[in-house]
């Protein structure tokens, strides 16, 4: 039965995918997925598999809808209040110090060892100690985020700022452009796919971020905290719950990033067609 349902999502899948539409290509991961949900169920019921090793994605399912309130809940606290403001705070911080780094060189061989150490310290290492540093609440997920979020950020901004070829530097200064003219004119267009690289891996950083800092300090609400608490519990249906909405709000703001950077770098060559 299994094979036969996966046969038949597969022979759905590749009929569709020739045709080779701009349906077809929103088709296909929804198939995909609606058949992996079909085969979860299926060995879950089929095996007798228990809950608290795996809950089938109807008892996700009714987890979900009986907890909404709840989950709501968790995704303010968390998503809008920790990681959403952590990751303004520092892509706007990131991207303020990668100008003044661009416009002195001296900053940018200073600042950019600091940022790969900075990108290679331990979050479960350093989320403790912010939390300590500022409470329980969500300021301290947000300043978790923001130290998870700014290296990656300054790092591809600088990087793209620099992208521009030297003729085309030159020539702004032929005409007379002077520093700043050539930054907004030339450069900073020319960065924007480096930029927006930046952002989308922060998206994620972000996220998981603010989850994890959860897990060391948290009032009593918030995505880590219930997946913590319902893990003891051995609710692991509200375990997948929450997982969910970490999931959607994670594709929902990587997606956002996506489509903005769609309309700004129309003319890169990754956009065209």
């Amino acid at each position: 039965m299994i094979l036969l349902i996966w046969f038949a999502g597969w022979t759905v899948n590749t009929g569709i995918a020739r045709s080779g539409t701009r349906a077809a290509a929103t088709a296909v991961p929804v198939i995909f997925g609606i058949t992996v949900l079909i085969l979860w169920e299926a060995v879950v019921r089929l095996f007798d598999v228990p809950g608290v090793i795996l809950p089938a994605p109807t008892a996700i399912a009714s987890a979900f809808a009986a907890n909404a309130p709840t989950l709501w809940t968790d995704f303010v606290q968390t998503v809008v209040k920790g990681a959403l403001s952590g990751y303004l705070m520092g892509c706007i911080a990131a991207f303020a110090v990668a100008l003044l780094a661009d416009r002195f060189d001296f900053l940018r061989r200073g600042l950019l060892p600091v940022g790969n150490f900075m990108a290679a310290l331990p979050i479960v290492g350093t989320a403790p100690i912010l939390v300590m540093w500022f409470g329980f609440d969500w300021q301290s997920k947000a300043a978790v985020v923001v130290v998870m979020v700014f290296f990656p950020v300054l790092v591809n901004t600088v990087a793209g700022l620099a992208d521009s070829q030297a003729m085309q530097r030159d020539l702004m200064r032929t005409f007379g452009a002077s520093y700043w003219q050539g930054l907004v004119k030339l450069r900073l267009p020319s960065a924007m796919p480096f930029i927006f690289n930046g952002l989308k891996i922060a998206t994620t950083l972000a996220l998981v971020g603010a989850i994890v800092a959860e897990f060391f300090g948290s009032p009593v609400q918030g995505v880590g905290f219930r997946i913590s608490v319902s893990v003891g519990q051995l609710a692991l249906d509200m375990v997948w719950a929450e997982i969910v909405v970490a999931a959607l709000a994670g594709s929902a703001f990587y997606g956002i990033i996506a489509f903005v950077e769609r309309r700004v770098t129309f003319w890169h060559p990754s956009n065209r067609g």
